[in-house]
C-alpha cells in the first residue's frame, strides 16, 4: 500500500462503523461507475440512430407479438 492509501485507510478506521459502511458503499460505487455509464451513452445513442432510421423510413416496427413468437420458435 503507499502511503496515501494507508493513511487513507487508518484515517477510515477511525470513523463509526456506520460512517465507514456508507464510505465502503461509497467507493464499491465508483468502480462500478464508468461502465455504466459507458452502456448507458451507448444505447442512448443507439436509440437516437433507431429513432432516426424510424423517422426517415428505413426501417419499420414490428409488432412486440411477432418478435415474441419468433424468438420462441427459434429457441425449439
Amino acid at each position: 500500500m503507499n502511503d496515501q492509501v494507508k493513511e487513507l485507510a487508518q484515517r477510515g478506521m477511525a470513523l463509526s462503523a456506520e460512517d465507514r459502511s456508507r464510505l465502503v458503499d461509497l467507493l464499491l460505487e465508483s468502480l462500478h461507475e464508468s461502465p455504466t455509464n459507458e452502456v448507458e451513452a451507448a444505447w442512448a445513442i443507439e436509440i437516437e440512430r433507431r429513432l432516426a432510421a424510424y423517422d426517415s423510413g428505413k426501417i419499420q416496427s414490428v409488432a412486440g407479438d411477432d418478435v415474441f413468437a419468433k424468438a420462441r420458435s427459434l429457441a425449439r
